[in-house]
Formats: C-alpha cells, sequence, structure tokens
C-alpha cells in the first residue's frame, strides 16, 4: 500500500488496503481486488445514456419524490419575467444557459464551443464558460469581480439587453512521443473575449475557463467528515513525496468561513452552494442566498429589467434540485475481474496517481440516510494541487493560487463518451482522451506523467483500460 494513503487517511486505511495492494511485479497473480460499487449503496449497475441521471436506490419514498420535482427544474427551460408560467421565470437579464441541463447534458459534462454541434443560431458556447476577475480580493475574500462585466462572462441575454460578449477559443497542437517511440498530440487552448459590449476588458483581466462536469456522487462528498480532508492535506510537503495537497478555505453565501469541496478550485461549501450559485451565475436566477441579479453599475439595461420575483427561485424549489443533485446514483466500475482493469489499476497506485486520486473515502452522518456511513471509491482527495505552468490559469480563488485545482474525482470517467457523446476532460475541456490529460499533468503530478510516458505500451493500455473500466 501506498505509504503516505496510510498516514493520511487513518481509519480509512483499511480499506484502501483492500483496493490498493498490489503484487511485486504488478503482473503476477495477486493483483488487487476492486470494488465495483464505487458509490456504496448509491451504486447503480447502467451502462447507457441514462447513467448518470438515476436517483440512489436507498432514497426513502418522499426523497423520491422531492427527487423528481429537482430533476423537472434541473431540466426545464427558465423563462423571461414576466409569464404566465408559475416558478419558472426570471431568467436573466444576461446569462449563459436556459437550464441546468443545457451544460450538464444528461447529468454529464459539457463541451468546448461547437465540439457538440452547437446550432449555428446559438452562441459559441455549450456548457463552457469564462470566470473573470482583475487582481485584488473580493468582498468575500474570493476573486475580485471584474467592475464592468462581473465574476462571468454572459453571453447571452434577454430582447434589449446586450450580452456582455463573446467567447472566443482557438488550439495550438503540439507534437510528442512516447518512450517507445508512438506518437501523441495534444492541444493547448488560448481564450479570449470578443464583443465586449461594457468597454474595454482592461490588460489586468484575469480569465478561467470552466467546462461542466458530470455531477454524481455530489452528495457521498459533501458527507465525508471535513477532519478527513483536512488530515489528509501535507501543505509543507512534510513526507518528502512532492505532493503536498492544500485545503480550500472559503466564505460561504452567509459570510461565514468554510472548508471548500465543490468547483474545480473547490470554491464551494456545499452542494447547495454550488447549485444556487450556478442559478444565479450561469442562469440569472436568483435566490435567498444569491438573491442579486448580475447587473454591474454600468449595465443600465440589466440593472432595470423585470423580475421573476425575489428571490425568483423560492427555498422550497432550490432545495428539491440540491437533493436531486446531491443523490444522483454513482455508476458502478465495470468488469473488476478484468486482469487488465486490474493490472491498470496496479499501475495507477505504482505510477503515484492515488496520492491525489485517492482510491477509497468513509462518509459521515447525513440527513439523507442513503449517503451516510458510506464505503465510497471516489478517486479525490478533495484538496487543491499544484498541476503545472501547461494548466494554469493564473487566478486565484480564495486560498487556491493560479496554477492549483482540486482533485476531480474520477468515477464515471469511462461512460462520459456514452452519455454524452464525446469525451472532453480537464477543466477546459482540451483533452479528449484520459491519455492526453494525464500527459498534461504537471507540478505535483510530473512524475506520474513521466511514468506514463516512459511505460510500455501495454501499461500504458492496461492502465487506461482500468480509467475507462470506472
Amino acid at each position: 500500500m501506498n505509504r503516505r494513503l496510510q498516514c493520511r487517511f487513518g481509519v480509512a486505511a483499511a480499506v484502501v488496503v483492500l483496493l490498493v495492494a498490489t503484487a511485486a511485479a504488478c503482473g503476477g497473480p495477486d493483483l488487487p481486488e476492486i470494488d465495483p460499487a464505487l458509490g456504496g449503496e448509491t451504486t447503480r449497475w447502467e451502462t447507457s445514456r441514462n447513467a448518470f441521471a438515476l436517483p440512489a436506490p436507498a432514497l426513502s419514498n418522499q426523497e423520491r419524490r422531492i427527487f423528481e420535482v429537482g430533476d423537472s427544474f434541473f431540466t426545464q427551460n427558465w423563462v423571461s419575467a414576466p409569464a404566465s408560467t408559475e416558478g419558472r421565470d426570471g431568467l436573466g437579464p444576461t446569462f449563459n444557459a436556459f437550464a441546468c441541463s443545457s451544460c450538464h447534458l444528461h447529468d454529464g459534462r459539457g463541451a468546448p464551443p461547437n465540439e457538440r454541434g452547437t446550432p449555428p443560431d446559438e452562441p459559441n458556447q455549450l456548457g463552457l464558460l469564462l470566470r473573470l476577475s482583475v487582481p485584488g480580493t473580493g468582498p468575500d475574500g474570493g476573486p475580485n469581480p471584474h467592475p464592468n462585466y462581473g465574476g462571468q462572462l454572459q453571453v447571452r441575454a434577454l430582447p434589449g439587453i446586450p450580452a456582455e460578449g463573446q467567447m472566443d477559443l482557438s488550439y495550438e497542437y503540439i507534437a510528442g512521443t512516447y518512450s517507445d517511440g508512438e506518437p501523441y498530440e495534444l492541444r493547448l487552448p488560448t481564450f479570449g473575449i470578443t464583443e465586449p459590449a461594457f468597454g474595454p476588458l482592461g490588460d489586468d483581466l484575469l480569465i478561467s475557463p470552466r467546462l461542466a462536469p458530470q455531477i454524481v456522487g455530489m452528495g457521498l462528498l459533501e458527507a465525508v467528515p471535513a477532519e478527513t480532508i483536512l488530515d489528509a492535506a501535507d501543505p509543507t510537503d512534510s513526507d518528502g513525496d512532492n505532493v503536498s495537497g492544500r485545503a480550500n478555505q472559503v466564505t460561504d453565501s452567509q459570510g461565514n468561513a468554510a472548508l471548500g469541496r465543490f468547483g474545480w478550485k473547490a470554491g464551494r461549501a456545499s452542494v447547495e452552494e454550488q447549485v444556487a450559485a450556478a442559478f444565479a451565475g450561469d442562469i440569472g436566477i436568483t435566490s435567498a442566498l444569491f438573491p442579486d441579479e448580475n447587473c454591474p453599475a454600468v449595465q443600465s439595461a440589466c440593472r432595470v429589467a423585470p423580475n421573476g420575483g425575489s428571490p425568483e427561485i423560492t427555498d422550497s424549489r432550490l432545495g428539491s434540485v440540491v437533493l436531486y443533485a446531491r443523490t444522483l446514483a454513482v455508476p458502478a466500475l465495470r468488469d473488476p475481474e478484468d486482469t487488465e482493469v486490474r493490472r491498470g489499476f496496479a499501475l495507477f497506485s505504482e505510477f503515484g496517481c492515488t496520492s491525489c486520486h485517492t482510491p477509497t473515502l468513509e462518509t459521515g452522518p447525513s440527513d439523507v440516510e442513503a449517503l451516510a456511513n458510506q464505503t465510497i471509491h471516489p478517486f479525490t482527495d478533495l484538496l487543491l494541487h499544484d498541476m503545472g505552468e501547461g494548466l494554469a490559469d493564473g487566478r486565484p480563488e480564495f486560498s487556491a493560487d493560479g496554477r492549483e485545482w482540486r482533485t476531480p474525482p474520477l468515477w464515471g470517467l469511462g461512460l462520459i463518451e456514452e452519455v454524452n457523446g464525446a469525451r472532453f476532460l480537464l477543466h477546459d475541456g482540451r483533452a479528449r482522451t484520459p491519455a492526453e490529460a494525464i500527459l498534461w499533468h504537471g507540478g505535483e503530478a510530473e512524475q506520474s506523467a513521466k511514468m506514463f510516458r516512459q511505460a510500455s505500451a501495454e501499461d500504458r493500455a492496461a492502465l487506461l483500460r482500468f480509467l475507462e473500466s470506472l
């Protein structure tokens, strides 16, 4: 077993032993056993396009009813106010999407501009947005919003109201070779903004692209005790393994200090905060947590537009979407007895990937019984790691600096293409395959990426076969 995991995860270590113990040569008869129930009792054995959209099987009847209500508010489009559509008006005035499912298609993953067949009459993005800020610290201690454009580029707007601008994206293609001579190609994105409607953006503008991820298992990650996450942090690299995960300490919507867990930089503390912030930032729907419209002072037409009430989504309806997001089932690992899958898992550990992509965590108490006291296998430590200059966005977010990203959970990785028709990985969708995503790893993960590049074709195939099984 990885000694660092023993030290970092205490009580969970016994479970981790079962998952990551390896044979001496990673190819003998004692390959690691893999628990296919990645979400514990919330796991579903489903591999269709609906794999990310199912409720956890252990929900109560009342929770199932709330789940279905949340599903409707997640899936159906919001409309401008005033409207006869009760409870669904208030869209905008500026916004990125008409519904949560516009970006999280089938509760899955977004796509970079025009890479999932965006209709020609739609703005040039679907499930990928641009966070904006300027140097300094915002009122809540987080990113400092641009004075004219706020904290997120709004590429759509209601009639008569200017959209803030449009996203521009281009790629540079970088050729490389593995140690055995097999070629690969990476693509380096450059993001910009065209048609800015409210004056110059300024030379000090900080831009961070964010791709919508699959949203399964969020309630399980929320139920992992804070002390488990904090005990795993090693900000000074005290064990000398060149991996130094840090927790993001954030300020929630009520002004309280909290442990960040959600978002690409762990900038939100709870599923409720994440959902409410997405309603406000992406769709322009206010809530009790985020009661203000996205209308900076210079955007006069935006500021006088009619709204759908104060707030535009009630606590009850927001709560139903939150429960929906918390209780989406985790799909099971496929082919756990397959020799190549098991050998790939052994290599995943040997290459050091489990130092950040922690295989096993335990949840604690939860108000949703199905989420409580579960042994789960999300392959994340929920911590921030320096991923190197190649993936840096240069934009801080609370404790996270411009090179740090939260370790994303890997459950569901192998089903993204089935669910969404294509697969775009990392925070900006640049990686088209898991292999490309690995090759982009730098900073604390540079040694793992190097070992993957130097591995034999057979070992690379085995590791990728394991990732495809998740």
